[in-house]
């Protein structure tokens, strides 16, 4: 834009210097018009070609990936120590906070001890087995000795008085009887050992599952950096109590991986625009330098075009005049090596260049750069 007017004021100055300095043409309305419908069009030609050669965003930022910090403990827990200190970078997996442990190592003990219990419990539970097991043999041993001594007294026949025969057979269906218990108890036993999955028995599972979550539990006593990165605004100290009492999170981890520079552009604009296509950008902090990038990605999306679900119908109303135009975003990717230069929240503008061989775009590093000088005066806080 800026090259455009001063195309636009040179051409003024050739009219004036032709019609009104040295006079070598007669000024009339007619060269007036004339003059008139070539400059505007010469306006024209120049806008349309930077607006889609070398489309201009005025509005750019450096966005950076932030996680939330969230003490992952099932109970209010008392932040006993901070392990970090702010603006200062931290490694993946460095401690960050110290949270009271002593209630979940208690409690990770107390899991321990049943633990132990009930792996016992199962070798009680396989000895109840042999034993009942052994009691079933048992019983079908003394069940064979009084079917075999009952067979005996009956081949003897008249001989043997009756009631000796009576008294075999009750010792026969008290062995029968035996045995039917024995095979219960050895049943029931059978089922108690066998109840696993896994092949582990369900009560030591149960307990396992307990001591791991309480280990799990005891583990997010302390807080670590999930990548490497750092935390701005640090406000957590020992003292304050975090957990199921406090909602949200204690405090904002910036990630050092992977910033972009987001910036927005009118949708016409983005016309011819593609993926690595190179970007010059004016970084406010750093003012008379320019920056190179690539497209990384366009955002063809935004939330102007979002309904929510409801049970109310569309109203759709005109959009006033003075409303901004819709924008879509496009994400650039700093080539810079040191990314570190360009924090969170990072302000400039970008110019994107869909033909770099295009002399629109030479008119398009004039601008951008007359703007990254500029940023030395402007704003003129005094």
């Amino acid at each position: 834009m800026i090259a455009a007017i001063v195309l636009l004021l040179g051409f003024v100055l050739v009219v004036w210097l032709v019609f009104f300095k040295f006079k070598w043409l007669k000024f009339s309305i007619a060269w007036g018009v004339v003059s008139l419908f070539f400059g505007l069009h010469l306006l024209l030609i120049f806008l349309i070609g930077l607006r889609f050669v070398a489309p201009y965003s005025t509005d750019a930022k450096v966005i950076q990936h932030t996680i939330q910090l969230t003490p992952r403990l099932p109970e209010p827990t008392l932040v006993s120590a901070v392990l970090v200190e702010a603006n200062t970078p931290v490694k993946k997996g460095q401690p960050l906070f110290k949270f009271d442990s002593e209630l979940y190592e208690q409690r990770v003990k107390q899991l321990e001890a049943e633990l132990a219990g009930a792996r016992q419990n199962v070798l009680e539970l396989k000895a109840s087995l042999d034993v009942a097991e052994a009691n079933v043999v048992k019983a079908r041993a003394a069940l064979g000795l009084a079917r075999t001594d009952l067979a005996d007294f009956k081949r003897a026949g008249q001989s043997v008085a009756q009631v000796q025969v009576d008294n075999r057979r009750q010792r026969v269906r008290e062995a029968q009887a035996e045995l039917v218990g024995a095979e219960a108890s050895a049943e029931l036993a059978r089922l108690k050992y066998g109840s696993n999955i896994g092949g582990v028995n369900t009560t030591v599972a149960a307990v396992e599952a307990k001591l791991a979550q309480a280990r799990f539990y005891l583990a997010n006593t302390t807080m670590v950096a999930p990548e490497d990165g750092y935390i701005i605004n640090l406000q957590v100290r020992p003292g304050m109590v975090a957990g199921i009492v406090r909602f949200g999170a204690i405090a904002t981890f910036i990630a050092d991986a992977d910033r972009y520079v987001l910036a927005t552009f009118y949708q016409e604009n983005l016309k011819y625009v593609k993926p690595q296509q190179p970007v010059e950008m004016a970084i406010d902090l750093y003012p008379g330098q320019i920056f190179s990038g690539t497209v990384q990605t366009i955002w063809q999306g935004s939330g102007a075009g979002q309904l929510i679900p409801s049970g109310k119908l569309p109203d759709f109303q005109p959009v006033a005049p003075d409303a901004p135009q819709g924008q879509f975003a496009v994400a650039i990717q700093i080539d810079d090596e040191d990314q570190a230069k360009f924090p969170i929240g990072t302000q400039g503008r970008a110019a994107i260049y869909t033909n770099p061989k295009s002399g629109f775009v030479i008119l398009r590093r004039i601008g951008i750069r007359a703007y990254s000088w500029f940023n030395w005066l402007y704003p003129f806080s005094g």
